[in-house]
């Protein structure tokens, strides 16, 4: 059996045999992307790259990214769906094009992981049309077939490139790098025979790879041009190749799941066989609050908070549909198995303390009312419709998310008032919509013209709190930015004096109306710490980062956008300032 470790070790030192460099996978908290809660992927670490900056560490780069993915949280249960995942990936920038990325997709799966090529189908892009400029890939099934893979195998899915499906990606917004892709199949089954002709709707053909072919670039009039740099974006999830190329068809039953279904058999005295769905979702939601919190988000009712409290919860009914006691603790000993599995992460080691006090806490909130709860739920699920009013009684007194009554209801063949839910959501607490209407797809940053200046005034922002508050230790612990307004969270103990306030807000003002040069160097991570720049020096940096030094004023590791100059900025205004957690702050500032 090939381990998760092994895997890694393999697909790493195989592009590295092909002259790409590795970087450390980024937090799963996005920086300065409003449009998304969580990293989903890891193309979308690296988009300033993809749009044609320069990557410090060169053309070709690798990587193994820890992701969550939230918009299908209640489809967890069955063998395939995870919250949490890891997603193994290399890219080039404008280098290497499709022969080399289709050459080496089939070399690691047939030679590396050794798949038996008769096995294998795949699919390519059979053209659209609505867009009749974009030709069908016959360049893609060429390369196929001179690898060996037979006409039969080699399937041409028309349309998608409006909608981004059948072998269309991107782009995730409305503008930016798109192209057609090209996926990898294989035949999961040991009883039946190979059919001669690939059929991808036949469900034994598991998709194991997925070659994205940049070569266009879509503008607001939505017109679909040929790009200047062509990329190759190559991801797949670890989970589910693991489970295939150890020849098993649940992904629950590799060796990164096993150890935790395990322990909730021996906590229930149950048997997997039999209670998958409850167990896996024990599992796969415990997982995922274990990475978050060690990211730095805790269980609460906004944003990613609250998803940290629905996975929570929804774990826990789910444990005592298990029969596991209410005195239970069932969060200490799944983390233990979760840290022992992923002990390569020392984030997770860093944290384990936290992260156990976390789940402890919200389990043990959520216990103290999960009964009565569950009564008062039963009661009005005999009117057949529960009313947002009652919906939103369960939220507030009893802690139950609202998609935890919308899943409870329909076992029972019930219904939820959910626009009433969110009336009552918004006139009682005034809380984050987004959260609660579990709006949460993936997507990439705004590289817009105010963003850019926004997030050249963020830095900005943070050299002057230093200044101001005669505290250079203060670091930057979260930021959101969208065109309307920037968000900073900064590691602070008080709540700042208006005359403090005042002073940051017209230094950061002065230095605007200074000119300032926005200057962009590269430089080994030792150089920059000597240099001055901020930045957290562990092992997320490599050998190469991009620093922007703002006059004399500010010296950042940063992947951008920035400005050019700080007199395109306009006026600095901080809107609010408040806490955002224990011993951090958070300004809200907007430029006019």
């Amino acid at each position: 059996m090939i381990t998760r470790k092994q895997l890694i070790k393999k697909y790493i030192e195989f592009f590295k045999s092909k002259n790409h460099k590795e970087i450390q996978n980024a937090s799963l908290i996005p920086e300065n992307d409003p449009t998304t809660l969580f990293i989903g992927s890891g193309m979308e670490t690296i988009l300033p790259f993809l749009q044609g900056q320069k990557h410090p560490l060169g053309k070709r780069i690798t990587n193994i990214q820890r992701c969550i993915r939230t918009g299908d949280i209640e489809e967890v249960g069955n063998s395939t769906h995870h919250t949490f995942f890891e997603m193994i990936g290399n890219w080039s920038f404008g280098d290497y094009w499709k022969e080399d990325a289709i050459k080496w997709s089939f070399e690691f799966a047939t030679k590396i992981l050794k798949l038996p090529k008769e096995k294998l189908a795949v699919t390519v892009f059979g053209g659209d049309k609505d867009f009749p400029n974009i030709p069908k890939d016959d360049e893609a099934a060429k390369i196929w077939e001179s690898l060996g893979i037979p006409k039969e195998r080699i399937a041409y899915l028309p349309g998608g490139v409006k909608d981004g499906e059948d072998n269309w990606w991107g782009p995730v917004g409305q503008t930016g790098p798109c192209g057609p892709c090209t996926e990898m199949f294989f035949w999961r089954s040991n009883s039946k025979p190979v059919p001669e002709k690939f059929n991808p709707e036949d469900k034994t053909w598991v998709e194991i790879w997925n070659d994205v072919l940049m070569q266009y670039n879509r503008n607001k009039e939505g017109n679909n041009n040929k790009a200047t740099q062509k990329n190759i974006d190559n991801g797949r999830g670890l989970e589910r190749v693991l489970s295939v190329i150890n020849n098993v068809d649940d992904n629950y039953l590799t060796e990164i799941w096993q150890p935790i279904i395990q322990e909730i058999e021996k906590l229930s005295k149950k048997s997997y066989k039999g209670n998958e769905k409850a167990m896996r979702i024990i599992a796969d939601h415990i997982k995922a609050a274990t990475m978050i919190i060690a990211d730095g988000i805790t269980p609460g009712p906004t944003e990613q908070g609250y998803i940290v409290r629905r996975l929570i919860r929804r774990a826990i009914r789910y444990s005592k549909k298990l029969g596991i006691p209410e005195d239970q603790d069932i969060t200490t000993p799944l983390v233990k198995k979760i840290l022992k599995i992923y002990d390569d992460y020392g984030i997770l080691k860093e944290n384990k303390q936290k992260i156990i006090n976390e789940l402890n806490k919200e389990e043990d909130k959520f216990e103290m009312t999960l009964d009565k709860g569950l009564k008062q739920l039963k009661k009005m699920i005999h009117n057949k419709s529960i009313s947002g009013e009652d919906a939103f009684l369960l939220y507030q007194s009893y802690g139950f998310p609202i998609e935890i009554t919308k899943e409870i209801a329909k076992e029972n063949g019930s219904s939820v008032d959910e626009k009433g839910f969110q009336k009552e959501f918004t006139k009682h607490q005034k809380l984050s919509r987004t959260a609660s209407a579990g709006q949460f797809k993936s997507g990439l940053a705004d590289n817009s013209e105010q963003t850019t200046k926004l997030h050249s005034a963020a830095h900005l922002l943070l050299q002057a709190l230093k200044i101001t508050l005669k505290d250079n230790s203060i670091e930057q612990r979260g930021s959101n930015i969208n065109p309307e307004r920037l968000r900073l969270d900064f590691s602070f103990p008080r709540k700042l004096t208006p005359e403090e306030i005042k002073k940051v807000e017209d230094l950061v003002n002065s230095q605007i109306q200074n000119s300032c040069e926005v200057l962009r160097e590269e430089m080994t991570p030792q150089q920059a710490k000597a240099k001055g720049a901020c930045g957290i020096f562990n092992k997320k940096y490599k050998d190469k980062v991009s620093v922007y030094s703002i006059g004399k004023f500010s010296k950042e590791i940063c992947t951008g956008p920035h400005v050019k100059n700080t007199c395109e900025i306009g006026k600095f205004k901080i809107k609010k300032e408040q806490s955002s957690s224990s011993g951090v702050r958070r300004i809200k500032a907007i430029i006019n």
